[in-house]
């Protein structure tokens, strides 16, 4: 460690004999300082001064209480860091006087100020832990000169041996000077987790971990982190000093071994090489509240888990780095009972696999509800798109504007699964091309789907022929639709499909309806077909009071 003027710190010896170490039994002690079997309560009340005066904190205590008072119900001890002797002025590393500081029941309190760090600070195993800024700005060390692991700042808690309560609160973080860029804090709580307004500023361009992961271990724990922003994103690790020693670059923030209910509510994360929020692992609960998310490869927001929600996010994607492969909006996995809500997707950066939205495999059952979603540009790209093996699922009260080269607004991939799919009250509209022989609005390969008030309006970009409707399973139910494309509204190549009380109308002179020779037990009623039905030998085929103009 050295302070920022390159110069050695001449009690770096000193810091070192007397900071904080984990035992043998993974709990915290204090070399050459007070045990952490003392109480705190009659620390901070003054009655363990001889102990507190050899590491200078009777001062301290007394006057952090009564500056920041109102988190004394929470802790037994608050501390202000200065006064017990961390430099303010960014010049000097903190981390020596932290771990001297830290203990079970306390809250380190930074005021304003500029605060270097040069090495991490790790507690684990403690009861009762917090670190909270007032206007207070965290700056690391550059890569070359972070001394030991390149990991992280803060370390509270590991998968192992977790905090039971932590507190994170009202940091800036400086990486605006070329490789800084760290991890902000590593969090593990079996309790309570709270983080909040964490605002990470500059470039993550170092290689190292991205700036936030967080995890709640026991089922019945809470976590929240409200406010962690790092708008600007972070570097593909072949362009940092890393190079080579990771796969792609920083995750944004990670959450992936949670087995609680961890809420990440009006979070910002700019455009990272390995997805933005990464919180599908663990068996607890994902809840992401509203949120910007940006630009990031893999995915922008990707969950897991049981019963997550994700509610009221604007996700965009506007820019495109030559390393990136795919970006897409939301992805949801390894999980069941997995609810969107209300969300924003918009791409006018688009590549070819960055779905604005990806139903996985491994999701048992999920329901996407109220949410927009906007697709332009000039590749190829698709809309809502649900994975062969993947379970129930339901679209409701949501609309698909797809302005692109070729794609499919809404492609519900071939399975042998037979759970139900159900769309309601969707409306996909927009002028797509047929690259790559993507030109269906609606592009349904399984069977036991049913669309109920569906809009599809698909009038083609620069000509091309587009189709409203196409699908090659079994048992497919429209009903109260309304099905229109400068092609064939409607096409079968499947076997007992059932359209009634729609109306199916081409703009390009073609009939409403398509029926391949493979299709079978077609059955059309109380239908508007507008020019009829072109029959290429389908079998079994019904229609009842249907109208043709």
């Amino acid at each position: 460690m050295s302070d920022r003027s390159g110069m050695q710190r001449s009690n770096r010896d000193v810091s070192r004999s007397s900071r904080s170490v984990e035992g043998d039994d993974g709990q915290p002690s204090l070399e050459g300082g007070i045990s952490n079997t003392q109480s705190r309560r009659r620390f901070l009340g003054g009655t363990a001064a001889a102990c507190a005066a050899g590491i200078g904190l009777t001062s301290t205590a007394s006057a952090a209480a009564d500056r920041y008072g109102h988190y004394y119900d929470d802790y037994a001890t608050v501390v202000d860091v200065t006064e017990a002797g961390a430099d303010d002025t960014g010049t000097e590393s903190i981390t020596p006087v932290l771990e001297k500081l830290r203990d079970d029941d306390t809250l380190l309190v930074f005021p304003e100020g500029e605060y270097f760090m040069d090495e991490q600070f790790r507690f684990t195993g403690f009861d009762n832990f917090g670190v909270v800024g007032e206007n207070a700005t965290l700056i690391p060390a550059n890569f070359h000169e972070f001394d030991g692991p390149r990991h992280r700042l803060f370390r509270l808690g590991v998968s192992y041996s977790p905090g039971t309560n932590i507190r994170f609160e009202g940091f800036d973080v400086d990486q605006s000077t070329p490789d800084t860029g760290i991890r902000t804090i590593e969090a593990y709580a079996s309790d309570r987790l709270e983080v909040r307004d964490i605002t990470v500023r500059g470039h993550h361009d170092s290689g190292t971990w991205g700036p936030g992961l967080f995890n709640v271990t026991d089922s019945d724990g809470y976590g929240i982190v409200e406010r962690f922003r790092a708008p600007d994103g972070g570097a593909w690790v072949d362009n940092t000093p890393n190079a080579g020693n990771r796969w792609r670059g920083p995750i944004g923030i990670e959450a992936n071994e949670n087995e609680g209910t961890l809420e990440f509510k009006h979070c910002l994360v700019g455009g990272f090489p390995n997805n933005g929020l990464y919180a599908a692992g663990g068996n607890g609960k994902i809840v992401v509240h509203g949120g910007l998310y940006r630009n990031s490869n893999g995915a922008n927001v990707r969950v897991g888990g049981r019963d997550s929600e994700i509610r009221w996010p604007t996700i965009e994607v506007d820019s495109t780095r030559p390393e990136d492969k795919t970006q897409r909006g939301i992805r949801i996995e390894n999980g069941r009972n997995m609810d969107i809500y209300g969300a924003a997707v918009e791409i006018t950066s688009p590549k070819p696999t960055s779905h604005a939205i990806s139903v996985m495999n491994t999701c048992e059952s999920a329901r996407i509800d109220n949410t927009r979603v906007e697709i332009r540009g000039s590749e190829v790209n698709h809309g809502i798109v649900l994975s062969p093996d993947c379970g129930n699922s339901t679209i409701v009260d949501t609309s698909i504007t797809h302005e692109t080269a070729g794609g499919y607004p809404l492609w519900i991939r071939n399975s042998d699964r037979t759970e139900r799919i159900l769309a309601e009250s969707v409306t996909i509209t927009g002028r797509a091309g047929d690259a790559s022989g993507f030109r269906d609005g609606i592009r349904c390969e399984r069977d036991n789907c049913r669309f109920n008030n569906v809009d599809v309006t698909q009038r083609g970009r620069n000509g091309a022929d587009r189709n409203a409707l196409v699908n090659t399973g079994a048992d497919l139910t429209v009903y109260q639709s309304e099905l229109r494309a400068s092609q064939y509204p409607f096409v079968d190549t499947g076997s007992d499909a059932l359209v009634r009380d729609s109306t199916l109308e081409s703009s390009g002179g073609d009939e409403a309806v398509c029926l391949y020779a493979s299709s079978s037990n077609a059955a059309f009623k109380k239908d508007r077909l507008v020019d009829g039905i072109r029959d290429f030998g389908a079998s079994g085929v019904t229609t009842w009071e249907n109208t043709y103009q």
